[in-house]
């Protein structure tokens, strides 16, 4: 729904800018001296990655449209944030800020009903973490929400965890060249005698692989990433992040 010349809120997709890094850094130097029309450049020349925090989103029924509008203001408040002065790439700290305004936005939209009191908790524990990320350039343990916000740990995790999107069984976790697994398909019976096995050979497999491999896997699938923020991170070409994630996960299933 994202490919070619689909349109998402009046926007041609195919016609979206790509901005170099270079131009990124020069555009947040002029907007931290005021000016309008950089912002608005930096605004524009960054909506594909609002894009692509988008399409993580893309299996909640949720209007495509209203997701953008929602990433745009994430992107917007990133702007206005971001410290020219850290050593830290603007994706690098836009993509958190632009998942967590559209995770807001779910919350609020939720209809599972929350205590007003636990949700204005974890409320506070989201700010706390944004201004703790912002900070220290790194992501914050629940014990410094809690110390921060001068409250018990556990009431940090019971109204963080009371506020999370419930998961559909039918939601896929992987595909690969068409064989979709599905969040069923890692139920499992605890009963199996198989499963500690299984768990053994998986974790064998995984020591094989180079820390690269690894590296790459974590990031893909434990942290969401996309090819493309793990080709920026890590410092390689996207053609080569895809080559090695296959091959790393062709090493494991075999």
């Amino acid at each position: 729904m994202y490919n070619n010349k689909v349109e998402i809120c009046g926007v041609d997709t195919s016609t979206l800018p790509v901005m170099k890094e270079k131009e990124k850094e020069q555009l947040l130097r002029e907007v931290k001296l005021g000016s309008k029309t950089a912002r608005d450049k930096l605004i524009n020349g960054n909506l594909r990655l609002v894009l692509s925090v988008v399409q993580r989103f893309s299996n909640r029924g949720e209007n495509p449209d209203d997701l953008f509008q929602v990433g745009c203001i994430g992107l917007i408040k990133s702007i206005d944030n971001f410290d020219i002065t850290q050593n830290v790439r603007f994706s690098t700290y836009a993509v958190p800020m632009i998942i967590g305004e559209i995770r807001r936005y779910l919350r609020d939209n939720n209809s599972i009903r929350v205590s007003r009191s636990i949700k204005d908790t974890a409320y506070r524990a989201m700010q706390v973490k944004e201004q703790l990320i912002n900070k220290n350039q790194k992501e914050p343990t629940v014990s410094e929400i809690a110390e921060e916000l001068g409250i018990p740990r556990e009431d940090v995790v019971i109204a963080l965890e009371s506020i999370v999107d419930p998961v559909s069984l039918y939601e896929p976790v992987f595909s690969d060249g068409g064989d979709t697994i599905y969040v069923l398909d890692q139920v499992g019976d605890k009963n199996d005698d198989r499963n500690w096995l299984d768990e053994i050979c998986i974790k064998e497999a995984i020591k094989d692989l180079s820390d690269r491999e690894k590296k790459i896997l974590s990031l893909r699938f434990m942290q969401g990433k996309t090819q493309m923020e793990v080709s920026e991170e890590i410092g390689i070409s996207q053609a080569q992040v895809s080559r090695l994630e296959k091959y790393a996960l062709k090493k494991i299933k075999s």
